[in-house]
């Protein structure tokens, strides 16, 4: 028997502390940085996000969106066999968020590790957890991107504090005999690291380096756009498949600029975008797997339809993944 992989449940979750711009910027005006709603919105599309409390974890958040998708899949947290999530903020420095949500989840036994790819880490994860269970080493898998990113915020800098928020996503992937997945592209070009990276570390208990993130959004934009394309059509070839079969298109959800480049480029109308970065801001490796959870239960995204997710983060990564729904 041929084996493939299917989503058959997604999740989401969001921590409950939502602040719009207009929050943010009275906040940031207290510490002498000036911005605006309308600046914020002109420049990204987001007008608002979400920040975890100080106690909140990235495996706090990830166990939340694993839940809701295993409700949705039907099935018990104890048939998992693989748990990955992406991450760029767990809870420490090891073991692994994985590890620590397995055990909120209440299970054990089954692999679980973390992929840090930054943004396109949600992508990578699925990807490896499409090989894993097409090869037999598992055949219930959690795949999930969580990120307290508002833990690595610079608030001096309006240049990227107003970008980021927290929250989780989640799928269950099982195995089928029928195709789900059916293409990805992963890539990665070091050369960039320095365009948006945390360059902190730990070293004798003190932090070295800056941990705060730093990007230059210039640059990161005018590579994401082009990688973004180039991934999203390597995957169509390899899938047999041309930009008239995506029913759905679920990008990073960074700066909405970024994302209407994209579709453009792959001649895609807008209204076949799935678009949260207004609501959620860039939670990184979450952003996707929320995205998608809130286009399936809004209805939109249904079963059967044809999906691209793609994505673009430091490293410099990217990557695409074509599946049926």
């Amino acid at each position: 028997m041929t084996r493939y992989s299917r989503i058959t449940g997604t999740g989401s979750y969001l921590p409950p502390r939502r602040v719009t711009n207009a929050e943010l910027a009275a906040e940031l005006s207290g510490r002498g940085i000036e911005t605006s709603d309308e600046w914020i919105v002109e420049r990204t599309g987001i007008r608002a996000r979400h920040f975890a409390a100080p106690d909140v974890t990235a495996s706090d958040l990830g166990a939340q969106a694993a839940r809701q998708a295993l409700d949705a899949a039907g099935l018990p947290a104890s048939q998992i066999d693989l748990i990955i999530v992406a991450t760029s903020t767990p809870d420490m420095v090891f073991p692994s968020a994985a590890c620590i949500l397995q055990n909120k989840l209440g299970i054990a036994g089954c692999a679980a590790f973390d992929v840090q790819a930054v943004c396109s880490g949600f992508v990578y994860a699925l990807t490896i957890a499409d090989s894993m269970i097409r090869c037999g080493a598992a055949r219930k898998a959690l795949v999930i991107g969580s990120e307290v990113f508002s833990r690595i915020l610079d608030f001096d800098d309006r240049t990227t504090c107003v970008l980021f928020g927290d929250g989780a996503g989640a799928v269950v992937l099982e195995e089928s005999d029928t195709p789900g997945i059916l293409a990805s592209d992963l890539h990665a070009d070091g050369k960039h690291v320095g365009i948006l990276c945390v360059p902190g570390s730990v070293s004798g208990g003190k932090v070295t380096g800056t941990p705060l993130l730093k990007m230059d959004g210039q640059a990161v934009f005018k590579l994401a756009v082009g990688v973004l394309e180039s991934a999203a059509r390597a995957t169509l070839a390899k899938a047999g498949k041309t930009e008239a079969d995506i029913d759905w298109l679920i990008p990073h959800q960074a700066n909405i600029r970024i994302m209407q480049g994209t579709a453009k480029k792959l001649k895609l109308p807008m209204e076949k975008l799935v678009v949260t970065v207004d609501q959620h801001g860039n939670t990184s490796a979450a952003s996707i797997p929320l995205a998608l959870d809130a286009a399936v239960r809004a209805g939109n995204v249904k079963k059967g339809d044809t999906l691209m997710l793609e994505g673009v983060g430091g490293g410099f990564t990217w990557g695409a993944v074509l599946l049926d729904f």
